[in-house]
């Protein structure tokens, strides 16, 4: 039977809480615990919400930049190249990344045999010299993740172009075929990289034609008379050789031959020797030219200090002014071409870019060997180069300088 008697019941009653009692010590613990746990909560509700609001972390870079790695066969790894420290290599590298969904065109210049790798896996062969366009991401596997790949650059005999590898808008690339390994690269038929600045230039090198014509009819009428043997000739060889007619003619030439130069060489490659010389930018057209125009009129000028101390050497100081002069005037006929030559390369430069090249090359070594044979001639007539002193003479002052300007100009490329 259950207790029933009233003390029994007062003693139940006394020891469990009411509502309207005041609440023991272990109730006070229980219910500061659960508060706890309620502001961890809410706490924790507050961060969580917090943190939607955060700015995320930059994206990884895509495609091209101008960073690139040698092999450092010393410490086997790749080490930034420092193009004023370490010497020109066969290879470059650089780490691309890849993003899913999005195309990576790349735009560059290649010699023939130019070979690029991804990965350590061939993409690409460069079957001539010319400007390709090449979309790295059809070249691999399709991921969801942004994936890092090592772009190689190598060319087996020389140091390869790589200045002009720039990134290409996604228009550039190739559209609408499928991702396959042996995509063929076909040369670019895009307009001519600075096309406006060379037709400037020739616009401005015909103008200063024009002017010295007109303001010195008579001497600029002699140049024409190279291959006579009127009496003009020998004037013009007696006459003095620093004057302001060919001072003027001297510069216009060597703007000329300058401008022909760098648009042969535009986006294929730089004059190695120069550009380790002179930090000209690969972009900088205008400074190309003029810096390559300087550098051919101090060869014209400094031509007679070389002749006067090779005629010190053999002891034939009287040829030299003749023989200098006849240099001079051989240049400046040859330059008066140059121009014509300028305007066929832009204009076949897109339709035959192979032959174009050949020709424009085939014509300034033409003018180079009809220079010296020129100069050849003229001593000739004066002192016999059959006797093996001259012979030795000419080709120290006219033979040699000619081989290392093919070599620099023409051979290398």
């Amino acid at each position: 039977m259950l207790p029933c008697s009233p003390s029994h019941w007062s003693s139940v009653y006394s020891s469990v809480p009411t509502a309207a009692g005041v609440p023991s010590s272990a109730w006070l613990r229980r219910a500061l615990a659960l508060g706890c746990c309620l502001l961890g909560l809410l706490l924790g509700l507050g961060r969580a919400q917090a943190a939607e609001y955060r700015p995320l972390p930059p994206t990884a870079p895509s495609g091209l930049g101008s960073e690139w790695l040698i092999y450092a066969p010393g410490s086997n790894k790749l080490v930034l190249y420092l193009p004023g420290y370490h010497a020109p290599a066969h290879a470059y590298y650089q780490w691309v990344d890849i993003r899913p969904g999005r195309p990576l065109p790349i735009t560059f210049a290649a010699r023939q045999h130019l070979t690029l790798f991804l990965d350590n896996q061939l993409i690409f062969r460069a079957p001539r010299t010319g400007n390709y366009s090449l979309d790295l991401a059809a070249l691999v596997a399709s991921n969801n993740k942004t994936t890092r790949h090592l772009l190689c650059v190598w060319h087996p005999e020389q140091s390869p172009n790589y200045t002009s590898f720039t990134n290409a808008t996604a228009s550039q690339a190739k559209s609408g075929a499928p991702a396959q390994r042996w995509w063929k690269p076909q040369l670019r038929l895009a307009g001519q990289q600075g096309e406006n600045i060379f037709l400037c230039f020739l616009l401005l090198i015909g103008l200063l034609y024009g002017a010295v014509r007109t303001i010195y009819r008579p001497g600029f009428a002699r140049i024409y008379e190279l291959w006579s043997n009127t009496p003009g000739e020998q004037n013009f060889l007696s006459r003095p050789t620093i004057t302001w007619l060919n001072l003027l003619l001297v510069l216009i030439f060597s703007l000329s031959l300058g401008l022909l130069i760098v648009a042969i060489h535009t986006n294929v490659q730089s004059l190695v020797v120069l550009r380790q010389l002179f930090a000209v930018p690969e972009s900088g057209l205008v400074l190309r030219v003029l810096t390559y125009a300087l550098l051919v009129a101090a060869f014209v000028f400094l031509k007679l200090v070389y002749l006067s101390l090779m005629g010190y050497i053999f002891n034939v100081s009287s040829l030299i002014l003749v023989q200098y002069r006849e240099f001079v005037r051989s240049l400046l006929f040859m330059g008066l071409f140059l121009p014509i030559v300028m305007l066929l390369y832009l204009v076949l430069n897109q339709t035959w870019p192979d032959g174009v090249l050949w020709v424009s090359n085939g014509v300034v070594s033409l003018m180079l060997l009809a220079t010296v044979f020129r100069v050849a001639r003229t001593l000739h007539r004066r002192v016999s180069i059959i006797n093996l002193h001259l012979f030795s003479y000419l080709c120290a002052t006219e033979i040699i300088p000619l081989t290392v300007l093919l070599k620099l100009l023409v051979i290398t490329y």
